[in-house]
């Protein structure tokens, strides 16, 4: 059985983090392949080494000298490194890194948080260190080469059987370092996991997997103990999330359950994520309830809309002039809504809604401000007689105006627009009917 092991930047924060990795892959042989993200905080107060290199490439930019943040990072390393008794000789590249600063790229420079974690990590677990750079191509349009990453692996495999890599980063066909979105050493368990055809990917945090909803909305909620690839796409694109949306995909394409682990309770069991949940553990009426701040809406209404011919498409594409997706499209027989977030038409909204008037001659174009989307997530759900009535009730008796609701064809999201200020309080009335009410 091969795991991927991949753990987050709380995980490897300082040496008694360190240790503790040491314990959980010691117990499973079947861990033999593990990706490291940079330190990351020790404490509140503390900084994350990613951080700090991104301020160091600022300082340079402006001309402001570096040294006090680099001294930050370099005890934060030699900290870890003399606490743990470890030989790599850190201090003399730290110092190499300092004077060649100035001259490196953004990419390159922020590489190294993950890059000098990973060779303590490689030492401290006696596993051999392999360099990202070796491994994960990117393409220039920053997509995984899948077929030149798979190569190097093999190619590598040939001498080693467990390794240790750094997350976040790879190199483009030149060979220069490219860092990926903030949250990347996901990804790169992801690839290796594919290229590897793993068994499963363990996303090493420090949080025992998902949960039903929001902690800081809804006391105590419960941990989602299975979800789908398909919910965990609704839920975290409302923000629900503790994995990187991108390291999804390579995953899902090979059908490789992910469980998500807390490193500081392993004994805990998690979230298995899968393509499809087995009959006998699918019990749930929903999987999770998730509420995301900062939209607005335009209510477009025509008459005889039907019968327009390129209504919608003239819409849209004003829309596009401007470099506004376009969320959401409810539709009703003459009007159609637009569902925006605010950010994006801040500066341009009543051009936008001139635009329209010009191009598709509407009858009337109204603008609905401070909307909150909650979204409840359920595979069951349009199995389960009752669940949008349930759920519309629970609203109703909260006193929380639904504005707008949306359906998708797989009826796995009933989505609803809310008032802002009403986000926290529907989702805890949500919670509570189909949750707290031991009845359902």
């Amino acid at each position: 059985m091969i795991k991927i092991t991949k753990f987050g930047g709380s995980s490897v924060a300082n040496a008694e983090q360190f240790r503790k990795v040491k314990n959980i892959i010691e117990a499973d042989p079947s861990r033999r392949f593990v990706v490291i993200s940079a330190a990351g905080k020790a404490s509140s107060e503390d900084n994350k080494i990613t951080d700090l290199l991104y301020l160091c490439h600022a300082h340079v930019k402006y001309h402001v000298d570096y040294h006090g943040i680099f001294d930050i990072i370099k005890k934060r390393f030699t900290d870890i490194k003399d606490e743990l008794g470890l030989s790599l000789n850190i201090e003399k590249e730290l110092e190499e890194l300092s004077d060649m600063l100035p001259k490196l790229s953004t990419d390159e420079l922020v590489s190294r948080g993950e890059y000098f974690t990973s060779r303590m990590m490689a030492e401290y677990l006696k596993f051999p260190f392999v360099d990202a750079a070796d491994v994960i191509k990117i393409n220039y349009d920053g997509s995984i080469d899948f077929e030149a990453t798979d190569e190097n692996l093999q190619f590598i495999m040939k001498d080693h059987d467990r390794f240790v890599i750094p997350g976040f980063y790879g190199t483009t066909p030149d060979g220069n370092i490219k860092v990926m979105s903030r949250g990347g050493s996901d990804i790169t368990g992801s690839i290796l996991a594919r290229c590897l055809g793993a068994d499963l990917y363990e996303n090493w945090t420090d949080v025992s997997g998902f949960l039903m909803a929001d902690p800081r909305i809804v006391k105590d909620p419960l941990g989602i103990k299975m979800i789908t690839y398909s919910e965990l796409r609704e839920l975290s694109y409302m923000g629900a999330s503790v994995l990187h949306e991108d390291a999804v995909f390579p995953v899902k394409e090979a059908n490789i359950p992910i469980n998500i682990l807390n490193t500081n309770r392993p004994e805990d069991k998690g979230t298995i994520i899968l393509d499809t949940i087995p009959k006998s553990e699918d019990k749930v009426a929903i999987t999770g309830i998730a509420g995301k701040k900062g939209f607005c809406a335009l209510a477009i209404s025509k008459k005889h809309m039907p019968e327009s011919v390129g209504f919608c498409r003239k819409i849209l594409s004003v829309f596009e002039k401007y470099g506004v997706s376009v969320e959401h499209l409810p539709t009703g027989i003459d009007s159609i809504g637009m569902i925006i977030q605010e950010k994006y038409v801040h500066n341009c909204l009543y051009d936008i809604i001139a635009e329209i008037k010009e191009k598709a001659e509407p009858d009337d174009i109204k603008y609905i401000p401070d909307l909150a989307l909650i979204a409840t997530v359920g595979r069951n759900m349009s199995s389960r007689i009752g669940t949008s009535g349930k759920l519309f009730t629970a609203l109703g008796k909260n006193d929380v105006n639904v504005k707008i609701m949306i359906q998708a064809f797989n009826e796995i999201n009933i989505l609803v627009g809310v008032d802002e200020s009403d986000m926290e309080k529907g989702i805890r009335a949500i919670y509570d009917a189909f949750v707290r009410d031991k009845t359902d």
